[in-house]
């Protein structure tokens, strides 16, 4: 069954529009913050490369779609047809098939939608030029800080490198988490001694679509905008490579039942997806200015990771201060201000990774998942888990769900990760059906 094409119309500096009705304008209009915020143009050295512009531009109108189009108003309450139409500066590169291709590849495996994307020449002027700074306050690195467990890993273990250039770290601003990140990134600070650590914090949040109904709740296409953004800054800044550090466990993502498979479960750091995003990169790039996209934690799994954050000088109290939460509690109406539930299935996987490397978690959870008083329905997670460790994981599995690119090795690498990470994740229940219940430190692992 298929379901109507929605079409999203993205308005250039000029304000043009769509003749047609059935276009939505979506821009720079649709989003909370002013400009200036939204494109840090203010906090970046130099020009930011066009091609860069034009792919922070695309992933921006995509991650408006995603939000704007609602998964239960399809007919199969999950599968859109979207179709967007995005004015680019390098309008040659973008309309080749090539990398119309690509994208639209790229953005099916996010997020399990069909998709078309029309590219126009960009009618108004270009951004506004960024200062420009010496050149010993270019960045020789960067990656993305979210405040989560992984990145906070990354980033202390980069701010002790034998390096005089700076370490840019781009953070986008989560909403009511925004004090957690900078508390977060002041342990950066903190270690940081010879080399400098910049933060570029950029605001990505979107406005009502006009009909007073709540967004779409999924966001697949988050991690594209995000990493988006870090390439810009990177280009602007000449840097050559972009760290996304997720830990190889959850990039990967193995869904705990069928109903989870492919883009039923986040994928932004999935191999396959990186893939995708450095193939589009290399068509539309120029050459003397491009940008590779990397996991560097992407053959760790999340206890591995605790430990390398903990050998970078990081203190376990300060591991339990990240953001690791699919939903936290802070962004429900009424919710108690607290960064994780403990109960959703990333929240699990940072137990079980704190708990192997610490041996504990002091984590300040909402609840727990053996807790008496949980909701059935708030336990998924947990059961689904019980059950998806009770059965063997095979190649089939492995290969199956969202395939990894030709050049992986499955033995060596991914399948040898997962068979970790489901060793960790299963001390965590022994732990639970030791404790029981009555377990005085409730909350925690």
């Amino acid at each position: 069954m298929t379901g109507p094409e929605h079409r999203l119309w993205w308005s250039d500096p000029l304000g043009d529009q769509h003749v047609h009705a059935s276009w939505t304008r979506i821009g720079n209009h649709a989003f909370q913050e002013k400009e200036r915020r939204i494109l840090g143009l203010h906090r970046l050295p130099g020009p930011v490369p066009d091609w860069a512009e034009d792919l922070f531009r695309v992933a921006r109108a995509a991650f408006l779609a995603d939000k704007y189009v609602r998964r239960p108003d399809v007919p199969d309450r999950w599968t859109r047809h979207i179709r967007l139409s995005v004015p680019v500066v390098e309008h040659e590169r973008w309309r080749s098939t090539v990398v119309h291709d690509g994208l639209t590849a790229l953005l099916q495996t996010l997020t399990g939608d069909h998709w078309a994307v029309d590219f126009r020449p960009l009618a108004g002027p270009r951004a506004e030029e960024a200062l420009v700074f010496p050149d010993d306050a270019r960045a020789s690195e960067v990656a993305l800080f979210s405040g989560g467990l992984d990145s906070l890993s990354w980033a202390a273990t980069r701010s002790g490198a034998d390096d005089p250039r700076p370490l840019l770290l781009v953070m986008f601003r989560e909403i009511g988490l925004l004090r957690l990140q900078r508390r977060v990134y002041a342990a950066v600070e903190r270690l940081a001694k010879e080399r400098p650590v910049m933060l570029l914090a950029m605001s990505q949040t979107p406005k009502g679509d006009g009909t007073r109904r709540r967004l779409e709740t999924s966001s697949r296409t988050r991690g594209l905008l995000y990493a988006a953004g870090a390439i810009r800054a990177a280009g602007a800044h000449g840097v050559a490579t972009v760290h996304l550090p997720e830990n190889g466990q959850l990039a990967l993502n193995p869904p705990l039942t069928a109903a989870r498979s492919a883009a039923c479960s986040t994928r932004s750091v999935h191999p396959r997806t990186l893939r995708g995003l450095n193939g589009l990169v290399a068509a539309v790039a120029d050459s003397a200015n491009t940008v590779t996209v990397v996991n560097p934690w992407g053959a760790l799994t999340k206890g591995e990771v605790c430990r390398a954050g903990l050998a970078a000088g990081l203190a376990p109290s300060e591991l339990e201060a990240t953001l690791s939460c699919g939903k936290p509690p802070t962004r429900r109406n009424g919710g108690p201000p607290l960064a994780n539930c403990g109960v959703c299935f990333p929240c699990l996987v940072r137990r079980s990774g704190l708990l192997r490397a610490n041996g504990t978690d002091g984590t300040p959870y909402e609840t727990s998942p053996w807790a008496d008083t949980l909701p059935r329905e708030r336990g998924t997670d947990w059961r689904a888990l019980e059950q998806w460790l009770l059965n063997p994981y095979t190649f089939t599995d492995l290969l199956t769900d969202t395939p990894l690119p030709p050049d992986t090795d499955p033995a060596a690498a991914a399948f040898d990760l997962i068979g970790r990470g489901r060793e960790e994740l299963a001390r965590l229940l022994r732990i639970e059906k030791t404790a029981g219940t009555d377990d005085p430190q409730r909350g925690r692992t």
